[in-house]
């Protein structure tokens, strides 16, 4: 693998639904989420990894170093069992509990860092069970946010197969089952994120390890399609590169110069991209600063 990155980056991400449902809330029957004082959409920090690492493991094959510790049905523990094995820490005790010393799960830490792209990516709590100690990553991605108001459509749903022989001697209509399904029937959101050099270091996190993240967030929703989630698309990924690492200017600052509005005279709903303007103040870009659209 490549060194660790050695320059601070923010980004600006875009990205947009159509008749689908972007990310569902349990607790509110599935439905969108959304600020409930405005209206506005929300897709939650957790929903956007969950797709950046089903990406790098469709991408890598979960071979290592691009293995995925956060899977579905995952059992961590195992996997924490596994490093300790790895580093050849001594044996003894319940495997199940095994805290380690101290120097042991800082490097059973640092070989979680080395095989697992989210975690040298995102971090980790590895504390359960058998210790492999905390990893702060150097990706952080905010809650993404829809540019205008949502309305979500709730949507009846018939089925025309039937379950049991009792079903089908039912007469016509008593045995199709109702359902629901909600839906955005389109909206643009905006997410931002920052990656911290500094974190970078400690993790590992590479040039690589970037290129594979920016690839990613172009392609995820390419291969996450499904009746739910409709039609959705990465719109636009606009980052930012600081010279140093510690960075040259606030990322409020270089967010603000990212504009995104509705095209002039429109007053009808949104209903696609082209109903949106993105616009970019390059005039303004700090000194230290450097400007490229990715999409």
């Amino acid at each position: 693998m490549s060194q660790a990155i050695q320059n601070r980056y923010d980004f600006v991400y875009l990205f947009d639904v159509e008749n689908g449902n972007p990310n569902g809330d349990p607790d509110a029957g599935n439905m969108p989420r959304i600020d409930p004082e405005t209206s506005y959409g929300l897709v939650t920090d957790v929903c956007l990894k969950r797709k950046i690492r089903n990406y790098v493991e469709l991408l890598k094959g979960g071979q290592t170093p691009f293995e995925i510790y956060i899977r579905e049905k995952a059992i961590l523990n195992q996997t924490h069992a596994r490093a300790h094995k790895a580093i050849g820490a001594e044996e003894g005790g319940d495997p199940k509990k095994r805290k380690g010393s101290g120097e042991e799960v800082e490097r059973a830490r640092q070989w979680m860092c080395q095989n697992f792209y989210d975690v040298r990516t995102f971090g980790a709590v590895m504390s359960t069970g058998v210790n492999c100690g905390q990893v702060r990553g150097p990706v952080q991605i905010n809650f993404a946010r829809s540019i205008d108001p949502i309305v979500p459509a709730e949507i009846t749903i018939t089925r025309m197969a039937v379950a049991t022989e009792k079903e089908a001697e039912q007469q016509s209509g008593d045995n199709r089952t109702m359902g629901r399904k909600h839906i955005v029937p389109y909206a643009l959101y905006r997410a931002e994120g920052y990656i911290s050099a500094g974190l970078a270091a400690q993790t590992g996190f590479s040039e690589d390890d970037l290129a594979i993240l920016w690839e990613a967030l172009i392609n995820m929703f390419d291969h996450d399609h499904s009746a739910a989630r409709g039609k959705m698309c990465a719109r636009k990924l606009i980052v930012f590169r600081h010279e140093s690492k510690l960075g040259n200017a606030p990322a409020h600052k270089l967010f603000e110069l990212v504009k995104v509005g509705r095209t002039a005279g429109d007053k009808q709903p949104p209903r696609s991209f082209s109903d949106y303007e993105v616009t970019i103040d390059r005039t303004a870009v700090p000194a230290g600063v450097t400007l490229d659209e990715k999409l």
